[in-house]
């Protein structure tokens, strides 16, 4: 079970990644968050998607999470650092591709696309959902190569 998740949001999401940070502790996690810290103070989402991405690859949190109006750019930023597979999720269906077939290590949503109700949901599934391995290996393998070569 994942243990420890870094969270992370600009001014638009602060509410958002507090009512998240909320409930998911309430279902038994650690959240380590890394801002920003109030909803009036206009912020740039790459500082705190790159905060939350670097306290993955360091191990310092097994699996973070990003939040901002659409979750696209976070999602950009987060996959620019090494070592991280950053998935931009909008569903059910694509939570679950998200780890079960790729392994994702950071979740970014868009809070102005979802009611708080399914950001929660969503994120506890993303959570709760292992890796299936097997099939999936080579590519993951094949996606991480593409990374270390940077071609």
């Amino acid at each position: 079970m994942i243990k420890k998740v870094a969270i992370g949001a600009d001014h638009g999401s602060y509410l958002a990644k507090e009512m998240l940070i909320r409930y998911l502790e309430s279902a038994g996690y650690k959240m380590v968050d890394v801002g920003t810290n109030n909803s009036t103070d206009k912020v740039d989402y790459p500082d705190f998607a790159h905060a939350v991405a670097q306290k993955v690859v360091s191990g310092d949190c097994e699996r973070g999470i990003m939040l901002d109006g659409a979750g696209i750019g976070s999602s950009m930023v987060c996959n620019k650092v090494h070592g991280i597979r950053a998935a931009l999720c909008w569903s059910t269906a694509t939570i679950v591709n998200s780890r079960e077939h790729n392994n994702a290590n950071v979740l970014t949503m868009g809070t102005a696309q979802h009611p708080k109700e399914e950001l929660c949901a969503m994120a506890k599934l993303w959570l709760e959902t292992k890796f299936e391995g097997g099939r999936h290996w080579p590519r993951i393998n094949k996606m991480m190569s593409i990374e270390r070569e940077g071609k």
